[in-house]
């Protein structure tokens, strides 16, 4: 009966020392970037092509335009762009006292021209409607309109959590992943997701870091507002996290062949 008891115990002090080393192990599979898919078995491209990268983006409630309007005519120039000087200073320009916020019914509130509605506008189109609106009072007005805020929200086992600048209207998922700070060790790269708000509601949908085929395709850009929520592995939610090393291995190792020892 002893030897018995000596012998399920030794099998399963075996079985626990091959779990720890199977979980704290991660496939290379499941981390490498750019993997070439398209030999795996059953493996069919869930991606569609990409047909262009910008003026994709409509804006939305609560964005921040910043507007910068060029004329003939110095001192109308210096009207519809005052505080923001020359713009030798880059930074002056994000100012949120010269920004126009789109409000709750699409609307900024532009100087001496009133309120311009920019429903359902790209950026190239609200610069064309702010130009109409202009062309009562400014025949020549030149206009660049940028967002002053573009962000990302970054959820998840990123490195860097929290709304993220961007720099520019459209990132790709990867450029947003590097801002994030990469994935952490125990995050799924191959089921990344992403939450998109619209007018219509939020759109989601997933994206695998590690499939080369996602480059340049529908989902390779990432646009303001979105939201790109990383996964944690099994492992990590059965405790074993970063902390993991192979000095953890190597004491459940020498654990087991002590207890084995003492057994015999």
């Amino acid at each position: 009966m002893q030897s018995i008891i000596k012998k399920s115990t030794r099998i399963a002090l075996l079985l626990f020392s091959m779990v720890v080393i199977l979980i704290g192990c991660i496939p290379q599979k499941e981390t490498v970037y750019f993997q070439n898919h398209e030999d795996r078995s059953g493996y069919e491209n869930p991606y569609g092509e990409l047909e262009t990268i910008s003026e994709k983006y409509l804006l939305r409630v609560n964005d921040a335009l910043s507007v910068r309007v060029t004329t003939s005519n110095p001192k109308l120039s210096e009207f519809f762009n005052m505080g923001m000087g020359n713009q030798s200073n880059a930074a002056t320009s994000q100012s949120p006292l010269y920004t126009y916020p789109i409000d709750d019914d699409y609307n900024i509130d532009f100087p001496f021209v009133g309120y311009i509605n920019l429903e359902n506008c790209t950026r190239k189109e609200a610069t064309e409607k702010i130009i109409s609106a202009l062309q009562p009072f400014v025949s020549d007005a030149q206009v660049t309109v940028r967002l002053a805020n573009p962000s990302f929200l970054a959820l998840g086992e990123t490195n860097s959590r929290g709304r993220i600048s961007m720099g520019r209207e459209q990132v790709t998922i990867y450029e947003a992943i590097a801002l994030a700070g990469d994935v952490r060790p125990f995050g799924k790269k191959r089921q990344v997701k992403i939450i998109r708000p619209t007018k219509d509601g939020s759109e989601t949908f997933h994206v695998d870091l590690t499939d080369n085929n996602l480059l340049d395709s529908d989902h390779y850009y990432i646009y303001p507002n979105d939201i790109i929520y990383i996964r944690p592995m099994k492992a990590k939610t059965w405790g074993i996290g970063e902390s993991f090393s192979f000095g953890m291995l190597t004491s459940a190792i020498a654990m087991y062949l002590t207890l084995n020892a003492l057994l015999n």
